[in-house]
C-alpha cells in the first residue's frame, strides 16, 4: 500500500503535507514517544507510549496487564500520532502566530510478537532510546518478558504533515513595532544523574 489514504489525507493547510517516505522514516528515528488511541466500550483513550521505528513497522511496548495493549494485541483499530515541536513563531498578531512542527499519523491494527521476535522487538526499543544500552544490560528474566507486549504496526496508512519557516505576517502588520520571528525548539539530554546507589 502506499500513503497518504483518504483517511489520512491532510485536509487543513494541505501544502504542508509531506508524502515522501523518507519524511516519515526521518521522523520516526528522531521520535522517542508516541500517542496510541483506541476506543473500549465506546470511550476513546490515548496513552503516550515509547516508540521505536523497525522497518516497515512501528513497534510498541507496554505491560501484558494493560487494557490498551490486551486491547491492541487482540487486533483493535488504532491510530497513532507522533510530534516533534521544532519552533515557536512569534508573528505581529495572535493570528499568524504558529508553531514549527513534524507530524505524523498512523492508520491500523498492532500485531503482537511473541518469542524471538518480541525479544528482539524490545531490543530495537532499547537500543532507540539510549542506543547501544542494550548490550551492557543484563538479559530480561522469562518472568519479565511474560509480563512485556510488543506491538508491532504497520507503517502502511499514514500521513505527515510539516510545518516550518517564519511567520507569515498580514502585510498591513509588517510596521508593527513587535518582534516577529521563530524561537528554534529542541529535546537535548542533560547532564546524567548517577543512581544513588
Amino acid at each position: 500500500m502506499t500513503s497518504p489514504k483518504d483517511r489520512t489525507r491532510v485536509r487543513r493547510l494541505p501544502e504542508k503535507a509531506v508524502t515522501d517516505r523518507d519524511a516519515l522514516d526521518a521522523l520516526l528515528a528522531a521520535a522517542l514517544v508516541a500517542h496510541v488511541a483506541v476506543v473500549d466500550d465506546g470511550q476513546p483513550y490515548v496513552v503516550p507510549m515509547a516508540c521505536a521505528p523497525d522497518r516497515d513497522r512501528l513497534l510498541l511496548h507496554g505491560s501484558t496487564g494493560s487494557r490498551l495493549m490486551r486491547l491492541l494485541a487482540a487486533g483493535a483499530p488504532t491510530c497513532v500520532t507522533i510530534t516533534l515541536l521544532d519552533g515557536l513563531v512569534y508573528a505581529r498578531s495572535a493570528f499568524e502566530s504558529s508553531m514549527n512542527y513534524r507530524s505524523a499519523m498512523i492508520l491500523g491494527s498492532c500485531t503482537a510478537l511473541d518469542g524471538d521476535d518480541a525479544l528482539e522487538g524490545l531490543r530495537l526499543l532499547t537500543a532507540h532510546l539510549p542506543p547501544q544500552r542494550w548490550d551492557t544490560l543484563r538479559a530480561p528474566l522469562r518472568k519479565e518478558l511474560a509480563a512485556t507486549s510488543v506491538l508491532a504496526m504497520p507503517l502502511t496508512e499514514w500521513s505527515v504533515k510539516i510545518s516550518d519557516g517564519p511567520p507569515d505576517d498580514d502585510p498591513r502588520d509588517l510596521d508593527a513595532p513587535v518582534w516577529a520571528g521563530v524561537v528554534p525548539l529542541s529535546l537535548q539530554p542533560g547532564t546524567p544523574l548517577d543512581a544513588p546507589d
